[in-house]
């Protein structure tokens, strides 16, 4: 049975269909939002939903989706919900992005997600890439300073090889991974193997990627017809399905997409669906 939760620790158990906060700032991630009070409000709706994982990172603006999450928080007086957040980027202009590992920034910018964020504490930084230019040591070790302050309280990694997971894992304990995945890209299926036979949580990002899957007449479109649900609904039904590791973040700026994309914790695929689904990689 496919579990509905994955436990981090004995105090952060979250629902595994998350949210992403990358589609709320400006095109190209960079900037605000046309609509800055409507971000606001997706995130409200958010905050008050089932979904209590939302992942977020400095770069996304940069800083714009972080502000907009920390007002929608200052009105939330509900449960906790966890906050994953990512540093290790710099950012020149739209849809360019550059890896900085430098320990000092690294440093500074998990100070700065927390001031940005209105927290004390950060649930999960991940390292959005490793750098070659520093050694991993460094860039992990403080991480690691800044987990033994109590300002983060789990390390993850993000678009890594088994290779480095292994590595990182000498240097400090990794309670995560977010790398690409979806159902027309699934290069990093020795990834996924790890991260459950370790019980890593496996944060694909770009979960909705269907491409031309979801074009009528198709396999997946044929599928969502007999669920009655969209193509997006349906792969993210099968990333839930797929490994119990598995906790996919759909981001977006619409209240309706959003809850669009939550229903899709209620779809139960069948074995010969998933297989159907899951052999689309070999098309």
């Amino acid at each position: 049975m496919t579990k509905k939760v994955f436990e981090f620790d004995d105090d952060l158990v979250v629902n595994r269909l998350g949210y992403g906060t990358m589609q709320l700032p400006g095109k190209g991630v960079w900037g605000p939002n046309s609509d800055p009070k409507n971000a606001v409000a997706v995130v409200d709706a958010v905050l008050n939903s089932d979904v209590n994982f939302i992942d977020t990172a400095d770069a996304y603006g940069p800083w714009f989706a972080n502000l907009y999450l920390k007002q929608a928080l200052q009105n939330y007086q509900g449960a906790h919900k966890m906050i994953a957040t990512k540093v290790g980027f710099t950012r020149q202009g739209p849809n360019q992005w550059t890896v900085l590992g430098n320990p000092a920034y690294l440093r500074q910018q998990v100070e700065l997600n927390l001031f940005s964020l209105g927290l004390e504490q950060l649930d999960l930084v991940q390292l959005h890439r490793i750098d070659p230019d520093y050694p991993l040591a460094d860039q992990l070790g403080v991480l690691a300073d800044l987990q033994h302050e109590g300002k983060i309280k789990h390390i993850g990694l993000s678009q890594v090889s088994v290779a480095q997971l292994e590595a990182a894992r000498q240097i400090v304990p990794i309670v995560s991974v977010q790398n690409r995945y979806n159902l027309i890209d699934r290069s990093d299926e020795d990834v996924l193997a790890y991260a459950q036979e370790n019980h890593l949580a496996f944060i694909p990002w770009f979960p909705l990627a269907t491409g031309e899957l979801a074009e009528a007449g198709g396999v997946l479109a044929n599928i969502a017809a007999i669920h009655h649900a969209t193509p997006a609904q349906i792969s993210l039904a099968w990333l839930l399905q797929r490994a119990d590791v598995i906790l996919p973040i759909p981001g977006t700026a619409n209240a309706a997409h959003f809850f669009s994309n939550a229903a899709a914790a209620n779809i139960t695929l069948s074995e010969a669906e998933m297989t159907a689904l899951t052999d689309l990689s070999d098309e």
